[in-house]
């Protein structure tokens, strides 16, 4: 009785078993291991994913310290920012960094410093891209996108208009307001996170002296998260932290 094959690769079918496939020229039992370990790969993948959101989704508070390089303390010249995302533990769970590297992208590190449009990626603890965030060139009035990898958009973030005032809107996937970063006069570390003029979390700056701030990689942010708030709206805070990082920290260094 004759068996009837089919190559996994090209869909060539035969009357008879082949181990080497007429069609394509692929030995099946090799290209049946490799999509094993591939899908193998996929899934531990997707399996780290998921555990990196779950523990983002499970943070009531995160601590991110902003990674500093030699050259851009020696030179003063600005480099792509990169942070290590940490929870109360102090074990790190995510971490982002700004995409650049083009000549572009240079010069708008050299000539816009902190007005410059950026991308940042959030990864897990083994480097796979969760969220997206993209900033686009603006003089005053602030924003920031917050979207999954596919582009989905899950919220942004918004700078407005306010006299000796820092004051920026939250904004779900539709553009609706659901919470206000307010930043104190007299409290320049601080963002407060509000809602109907109640402090729901906050968003601050650790200063740790001169020295260490300038000398070390120790720009160090702290969060803390409305109650509540889901996976989405925590990754859109994230977003506001990186966004304020740049807007009112690095423009008094620079």
């Amino acid at each position: 009785m004759n068996t009837v094959a089919k190559c996994p690769k090209c869909g060539f079918t035969a009357d008879n078993g082949f181990s080497d496939c007429p069609g394509c020229g692929v030995i099946v039992s090799k290209f049946l291991k490799r999509e094993n370990e591939l899908k193998a790969i996929k899934e531990a993948e997707a399996g780290e994913i998921r555990h990196s959101i779950e523990n983002l989704n499970h943070a009531q508070s995160l601590f991110i310290r902003q990674k500093k390089e030699w050259g851009e303390i020696l030179t003063g010249f600005e480099t792509r920012n990169k942070y290590s995302i940490m929870n109360v533990q102090g074990n790190q769970i995510l971490e982002a960094e700004e995409e650049g590297g083009s000549f572009a992208t240079v010069l708008s590190r050299l000539f816009l410093t902190y007005l410059r449009p950026f991308t940042i990626s959030i990864f897990s603890a083994d480097g796979n891209e969760i969220f997206v965030l993209d900033r686009p060139f603006r003089f005053y009035f602030h924003e920031l996108n917050v979207r999954k990898p596919d582009g989905t958009l899950l919220g942004k973030i918004k700078r407005r208009f306010a006299l000796l005032r820092r004051i920026y809107d939250v904004l779900d996937r539709s553009e609706r307001e659901i919470f206000q970063l307010f930043g104190p006069i007299l409290r320049p570390w601080t963002f407060l996170i509000k809602k109907d003029d109640q402090e729901q979390g906050k968003i601050v700056k650790k200063w740790s002296g001169l020295a260490k701030e300038v000398f070390t990689d120790a720009d160090h942010f702290g969060i803390n998260f409305p109650k509540g708030a889901d996976t989405n709206q925590k990754a859109v805070f994230l977003g506001a932290l990186f966004l304020i990082d740049f807007v009112h920290f690095e423009k008094s260094k620079n």
